[in-house]
């Protein structure tokens, strides 16, 4: 396999997630064989850019999406840039590229309302599955962590003497975030019913099935889509956009940007300002409705 010596990178020193390393070894495999059925080539190495630009336009051509088409092209430049560092090439044939342009997706987050509302209808089932469910909404909504965050949860992880939660995130770096004291409330009654549905002290994983199992992420999409299409009508309900809720109200209510950012788990500010666009749009709102120059007043 020629791509070796680079997974391995990605995975010791990148730290890596198995999705994303899968992800990225896909993306190179695709290229080589295009490469070489095409043009005869057995290592990528060799290509030059035209060759790669020949690449682009077949993957525009298969109508595939031009996010898609820079993701891939971003896999092939971080192959380069490994290639470059081990001195295997001395020059970048993407040094010069730019990525397709792509339509900006605003995410639109669920209205403090709507998770109310999904709060409430969960609060008269006082059984495992309904605490369970219950304290899934409040973690997403409360903490902003990310779905395979949660899954991967352990009792440990969750201290209610310190009020905090510790979450492993992308690459492997640990963060520490504060718990609400309603949320705490949730914990506490979740893990005496947890205890009950699984009297076994074997498993050590914080959110469990009906089984007793692991929770697993489609579980939790499903938990989440399930109780949002009750209470709201937006396309997408899913885990992410109670992550974006999260931020987007927190932002709104004046938090600090920085802090939002070590919060969500963010290795860099460009990320969390993505979710300035609803805060912007609120602000905009205030200030046509406040400001005594409006012509509409």
């Amino acid at each position: 396999m020629p791509f070796i010596p680079f997974i391995d990178y990605l995975r010791l020193e990148k730290n890596y997630s198995p999705h994303t390393i899968t992800a990225y070894k896909k993306d190179l495999e695709s290229f080589l064989a295009f490469a070489s059925d095409g043009y005869g080539y057995k290592s990528i190495k060799e290509v030059n850019y035209s060759i790669i630009r020949s690449w682009i336009i077949s993957l525009v051509d298969g109508n595939v999406s031009n996010r898609t088409v820079n993701r891939k092209i971003s896999s092939l430049k971080s192959y380069y840039k490994f290639l470059l560092k081990t001195s295997q090439i001395e020059v970048n044939p993407l040094a010069g590229h730019k990525a397709l342009k792509t339509s900006k997706k605003i995410q639109i987050p669920f209205s403090e309302v709507e998770i109310e509302n999904v709060l409430e209808s969960l609060k008269s089932e006082d059984n495992f599955k309904g605490v369970r469910d219950k304290l899934i909404v409040e973690l997403f909504y409360s903490t902003g962590i990310r779905r395979a965050e949660l899954v991967g949860l352990k009792l440990l992880d969750v201290s209610a003497h310190q009020k905090t939660m510790k979450v492993l995130g992308k690459r492997n770096k640990e963060r520490i975030i504060p718990l609400l004291p309603s949320v705490l409330t949730t914990i506490k009654r979740y893990l005496v019913l947890r205890n009950e549905q699984v009297p076994s002290k074997d498993n050590d994983w914080f959110f469990l099935s009906n089984k007793g199992d692991k929770i697993y992420e489609t579980l939790v999409y499903r938990i989440i889509n399930t109780y949002f299409s009750e209470a709201s009508e937006k396309v997408k309900k899913s885990p992410h956009i109670l992550r974006h809720s999260f931020a987007t109200h927190l932002l709104s209510e004046g938090a600090d940007l920085n802090a939002v950012k070590e919060l969500l788990g963010h290795s860099s500010l460009a990320s969390t300002q993505v979710y300035t666009h609803n805060s912007i749009a609120t602000l905009k709102e205030v200030y046509k409705d406040a400001h005594p120059r409006n012509s509409k007043k």
